[in-house]
């Protein structure tokens, strides 16, 4: 049975995401803690977050074996962009693209 988590919305582009996700894909759910735990990047604390998440899910659902529980898909989608204005010479103005992922990790 799969055990899925998600974290929608989450302020950072999937292209910083995305390195630390492929990191993880296929190993035991606890050598992944293990392996984000030592990671410098913000990303790698909000991936945590949501393998964390995932855990409590098969936790919740009294999974059989949570020892055993291996990371079989790690998604990292693009959300919507947040669009911001940053002024520019001659009342000119450009526009800035606060980028948005959507993070999910499925269990199995």
């Amino acid at each position: 049975m799969a055990y899925k988590a998600m974290h929608r919305f989450a302020r950072i582009g999937p292209r910083k995401v995305r390195p630390l996700a492929d990191l993880i894909r296929g190993l035991s759910a606890d050598e992944a803690l293990r392996v984000l735990r030592f990671q410098p990047h913000r990303g790698a604390r909000m991936l945590e977050k949501v393998l964390k998440s995932a855990l409590a899910n098969a936790e919740d659902l009294r999974a059989a074996n949570i020892k055993r529980l291996r990371v079989v898909d790690c998604r990292i989608d693009e959300g919507p962009f947040y669009k911001r204005m940053k002024p520019h010479s001659r009342g000119m103005a450009s526009i800035l693209k606060r980028r948005t992922s959507h993070i999910t990790i499925d269990l199995e």
